[in-house]
């Protein structure tokens, strides 16, 4: 094809297009109570599907963002099975195993390649007080030096615990923004100053950065006081204080590697013989994350069939419109015709009118979600995404709705005989 006769047909079919969204406009603005309610599918449809898809999206990206903040590539060794639950739970066979000890971090330090960090934790309820003021459901935790390595920590105000503060088992400790907030007034206030933790003194030489709730749990950090495991076991009996053990694999190597060498090690120390079961978990953090993942792919189905049954009934409204369109200007498209139209030019100008008209009500759909995400997002303090995928895939299903609800009519106008068409 001549380049001369591809920009000829390019140009009308851009001046077509024009032409059939002032259309499309006029329709709106003449007829604009039936064109509102026939639309109001379209709207509507739009809303359930970019509402939900957008609220699952943005509850998957959170609660993901959680794990990630448990540590990546991170193995959990404990004697529970976190992905245990539910009333077939055999939690008789997993409290009368072994629970971690301080002393095999060392160990598995020495006899794994895959591990980077090796962190040992243990951790108790508790009140916090200052003077004649009580913080009461704080978390008193012990932690190695090599903690902050599998568990980041954001300090606000003051300084992390030292290697010499770790090795001495010295009374610092860091605290969380809540913690600050409620017992100092500020975390500026708090730096330098002591609290008393089960009728001991601690001094207080960091804050850690503010967190906010979290949907799943985790490092509870807001109400949280960070002290070196040795200071740490001084206040706490350490069987009944959850201990735990984080290994937190190498670069490059995958989370599966680590756990296959940790659970040889493991029942190396452990001296299990070859037919015996393990009496420990090695809990996965990335096995959350994919079990997360594939329980999303369900609820957004649910999301998909809820907003399609709604979407269904728009393409009815639509369709209808531009069946009363084609109706109204049947002489017109004889004339048309008459004069030298195409039948295809005819569809091309009723499908792209149509097009347009569910891309007006996707776009109200797409408004509708915008305004109550920014309120949702202010009153539950939970921020939610709208991601341009999700609103390229509203705007690519409007158009596609849209050529299906007037392909029928468009057929029907481009098949038209012109004199017929006239003397209507």
């Amino acid at each position: 094809m001549p380049i001369s006769l591809h920009l000829s047909l390019m140009r009308r079919l851009f001046e077509i297009a024009i032409s059939s969204f002032k259309i499309a406009m006029q329709e709106l603005l003449k007829n604009k109570l039936r064109t509102f309610l026939s639309l109001f599918g379209v709207t509507i449809g739009i809303f359930c599907i970019i509402g939900v898809l957008a609220t699952v999206n943005s509850l998957e990206l959170n609660i993901q963002s959680e794990i990630k903040a448990l540590g990546t590539n991170t193995i959990y060794i404990d004697k529970w099975e976190y992905s245990g639950g539910g009333p077939d739970y055999p939690w008789w066979k997993y409290v009368k195993r072994p629970s971690p000890k301080y002393a095999e971090v060392q160990e598995i330090k020495s006899r794994t390649s895959t591990a980077e960090h090796v962190a040992f934790e243990i951790n108790i309820m508790t009140n916090a007080e200052v003077r004649d003021n009580t913080l009461s459901n704080v978390i008193f935790y012990g932690v190695n030096e090599e903690f902050s390595g599998v568990q980041p920590i954001d300090i606000q105000q003051g300084r992390f615990l030292t290697d010499a503060e770790f090795g001495l088992g010295s009374n610092s400790v860091v605290i969380g923004n809540e913690i600050a907030e409620k017992l100092f007034g500020s975390p500026q206030r708090a730096v330098g100053k002591q609290l008393t933790v089960k009728g001991k003194k601690v001094n207080v030489v960091g804050v850690i950065k503010k967190q906010g709730s979290t949907i799943i749990g985790g490092w509870q950090l807001d109400k949280a006081i960070i002290s070196p495991y040795r200071y740490g076991r001084t206040i706490m009996d350490e069987k009944r204080a959850d201990p735990l053990i984080l290994v937190k694999g190498k670069e490059q190597i995958s989370s599966k590697a680590v756990k296959d060498e940790l659970k040889s090690v493991m029942r190396s120390l452990h001296k299990l013989s070859p037919t015996e079961d393990d009496d420990f978990a090695l809990n996965d953090v990335n096995d959350f994350s994919d079990a997360l993942s594939q329980a999303f792919v369900s609820i957004n189905m649910g999301g998909w069939i809820i907003g399609i049954l709604s979407f269904i009934v728009g393409i009815f409204g639509v369709a209808n419109i531009m069946f009363v369109t084609v109706k109204e200007r049947t002489t017109q498209i004889g004339l048309k015709k008459a004069i030298g139209a195409k039948s295809a030019m005819i569809l091309m100008e009723f499908l792209l009118e149509s097009a347009f008209l569910c891309i007006i009500g996707g776009l109200m759909g797409l408004t509708l979600v915008l305004i109550l995400t920014k309120i949702a997002s202010a009153m539950l303090h939970f921020h939610f995404f709208l991601s341009a995928q999700i609103i390229g895939m509203a705007i690519g299903i409007c158009i596609v709705a849209g050529v299906l609800a007037g392909l029928i009519p468009a057929i029907n106008a481009a098949k038209m005989d012109p004199v017929e068409a006239i003397r209507s």
